[in-house]
């Protein structure tokens, strides 16, 4: 902000479309997903420019670092001139692993796999077998 040094942390969170709306930020902040320090912090903490932060959003922990502090909710594409994106690459590559999934080929027609086929594809996937 122009005339602040500092905004609460639920608000920034907001205003950089961290999060949809300010009350599910400050929800995240309650239950101990927002880290500054690696410490837990409330929705009415305080961020100033430079400070470092963590969002967990399962199984990825991003990590920014704040450039400047907005005034108001910015636009997507305004984002990166507030925020610095430093989560690694490794915890990116959890979030593409988790969307990828298992797929297994069955011929057309043959409808659901049984009870039987169902149990043979969880043994194969127990195992390392299936991608």
């Amino acid at each position: 902000m122009t005339g602040n040094s500092s905004v609460r942390i639920d608000k920034f969170l907001w205003s950089v479309r961290i999060f949809k709306t300010r009350s599910i930020a400050a929800e995240e902040c309650r239950k101990g997903r927002i880290l500054i320090g690696n410490l837990p912090v409330k929705p009415s903490r305080t961020i100033s420019a430079g400070e470092v932060f963590s969002v967990k959003k399962l199984p990825v922990i991003y990590t920014y670092r704040v450039i400047e502090l907005p005034e108001t909710r910015k636009g997507a594409s305004q984002v990166g001139n507030y925020i610095e994106d430093l989560t690694p690459s490794e915890e990116k590559e959890k979030l593409l692993l988790n969307k990828e999934g298992v797929f297994i080929f069955r011929k057309k027609g043959s409808g659901r796999p049984t009870k039987k086929d169902r149990r043979i594809i969880d043994r194969l996937k127990d195992n390392n077998i299936l991608p």
